[in-house]
């Protein structure tokens, strides 16, 4: 018997409160310019997560940290950023229920860079489902 996977439960909250972030960016997003959005947004997840990682005793010196780790994290920074400006201007020009499902395309993306980069083999179910996902995309994102 498989063991339950430990990063489940973690994966299946992230999935509601994207879900979540969709609907409440959605309403935020109705009378306040989205980069200024973003921007509000930005500062909240700063102050909360100083606080927890103050909270938790996990701070540690980034000066003290591998140049590449650094490097990294900066690169994942711009995308998270770059990602975020997108999805607000397209929350605020679209519907939620077409706009985030086409965000979720970024599910293929991730299997096509991880094979690409990551060197990560996927079995032909997992690209059975890669392609199924990718398929409702197009199916949820131009409706009739």
């Amino acid at each position: 018997m498989t063991s339950f996977p430990q990063w489940l439960p973690w994966a299946l909250l992230s999935a509601v409160f994207a879900a979540l972030t969709a609907v409440f960016a959605k309403l935020g997003l109705q009378s306040i310019d989205s980069d200024m959005a973003m921007l509000i947004r930005t500062a909240i997840i700063t102050v909360v997560l100083a606080l927890f990682v103050a909270a938790t005793g996990k701070w540690t010196n980034p000066a003290q940290l591998p140049l590449t780790t650094l490097k990294w994290l900066a690169l994942s920074a711009l995308a998270t950023g770059a990602s975020w400006a997108c999805y607000f201007r397209a929350l605020q020009r679209g519907p939620a229920s077409q706009v985030a499902p086409v965000d979720k395309l970024s599910v293929v993306l991730v299997s096509l860079f991880a094979v690409a980069f990551l060197h990560e083999r996927l079995a032909w179910r997992e690209w059975l489902g890669v392609a199924m996902i990718g398929g409702g995309v197009l199916l949820m994102a131009f409706k009739r």
